[in-house]
């Protein structure tokens, strides 16, 4: 009686293992969203979902004034959603494209204080979006209620590619 108990606890042991294995994978997998340098290497990962925000500030290089770039996750994908910038200059929206709308808000961040026009609805497709982080001025990801310096994650100058993907966390 003995032998066959013995037969029948080794295959248990393991079917038990490989169930606690496989609930510990799932319950630690998740999409993130992942930052890696141009060459494709890592440089931080962020749990995200559908629906979650994040955005990238920086200092205009050539108004000196701050622009924020808001994206969203949206099946599976990265959308810029809203823009809020101080100042017109290279590179900053002029025009409001169809299903865009603009007003004006009260900002104080990054040494600037006063009005800025933040221009909703944009929701273009971003996937892959690139930033080089400054070498005069830092860039700045605010994720899950953390802000980031891109400068002290990816160092001055570094392209940074964001993108959306799953990942065993």
């Amino acid at each position: 009686m003995q032998s066959i108990r013995s037969k029948h606890i080794a295959p248990a042991a393991a079917i038990i293992l490989f169930i606690a294995a496989a609930v510990l994978i799932s319950t630690r997998a998740g999409h993130c969203l992942t930052l890696r340098d141009d060459a494709g290497h890592v440089y931080a990962r962020y749990p995200m979902a559908e629906g979650d925000r994040f955005s990238v500030t920086f200092i205009h290089s050539v108004n000196q004034y701050p622009l924020t770039d808001i994206f969203e996750i949206e099946d599976g994908s990265i959308y810029v959603e809203e823009c809020e910038y101080c100042s017109f200059g290279a590179g900053v929206q002029t025009e409001l494209n169809p299903g865009e709308t603009m007003e004006y808000v009260e900002v104080d961040r990054y040494g600037y204080r006063g009005t800025a026009m933040l221009i909703r609805g944009i929701h273009q497709k971003r996937d892959g979006v690139r930033y080089a982080v400054g070498t005069v001025s830092d860039h700045y990801l605010q994720v899950n209620g953390t802000e980031v310096s891109l400068r002290d994650l990816c160092g001055k100058n570094a392209g940074v590619r964001f993108t959306y993907e799953f990942h065993l966390l």
